[in-house]
């Protein structure tokens, strides 16, 4: 996302880009996981190190991860709360419900922004193009370090005995070695598919 700024010669304007971040989430032997970083960059400025870009949503049954401005992301998080409450839970319904309005209305069609939102049936990455995109397999990414992350957790799930939330937390952390629009303040979300009865938060923060 650009956020026009008054230029150093009075009357121009040069724009100052809020870049990037990691999001990956993993299903992974009974469990599904999102992981995020915690840095928002303004420009060639880091603003913060301990955003958290990854939420629980509807009665903590779906977790949600956002890449893009912060502002933008609590706009579309309480929007897509509202729709996950209209469709009692509906995931698959309740994004290409998203993708709508945030194609037509005013004010959500300038959100430049990705999201990734898994729940125990749907594992999906949603984006303002009025994109629901479900993984091939299952290991998704986005962000300026999603490519990174998603090559590391693909290799721990086919070569390692890693947990889903060990794959998400440590792919995560090799993006951020990589990624200068990333850093290693991982914030970690779980739902256990076994589990039937509850899915209890899992707010694993780590500090480098």
């Amino acid at each position: 996302m650009t956020v026009p700024t008054r230029g150093p010669e009075e009357g121009t304007l040069k724009e100052m880009n809020i870049r990037g971040t990691t999001i990956l989430a993993v299903r992974h032997r009974g469990k599904v996981t999102v992981a995020g970083d915690g840095q928002v960059t303004l420009d060639t400025t880091v603003m913060k190190h301990g955003a958290r870009k990854v939420r629980r949503l509807y009665h903590n049954q779906v977790i949600v991860g956002f890449a893009g401005a912060t502002a933008d992301a609590f706009t579309l998080f309480d929007r897509f709360d509202q729709k996950l409450e209209q469709y009692k839970g509906n995931l698959l319904r309740a994004a290409v419900e998203l993708t709508k309005d945030w194609r037509t209305d005013r004010v959500l069609r300038h959100l430049e922004a990705l999201m990734i939102a898994v729940s125990r049936e749907s594992f999906l990455i949603i984006s303002g193009n009025g994109d629901v995109i479900e993984s091939d397999d299952n290991v998704m990414a986005i962000g300026s370090g999603g490519p990174y992350a998603l090559a590391a957790a693909r290799a721990m799930v086919r070569y390692s005995e890693l947990t889903a939330t060990e794959i998400a937390r440590e792919s995560v952390k090799i993006a951020s070695e990589i990624c200068i629009y990333t850093n290693d303040h991982i914030t970690v979300e779980e739902i256990d598919l076994e589990d039937e009865l509850t899915d209890k938060p899992l707010r694993d923060k780590e500090k480098g």
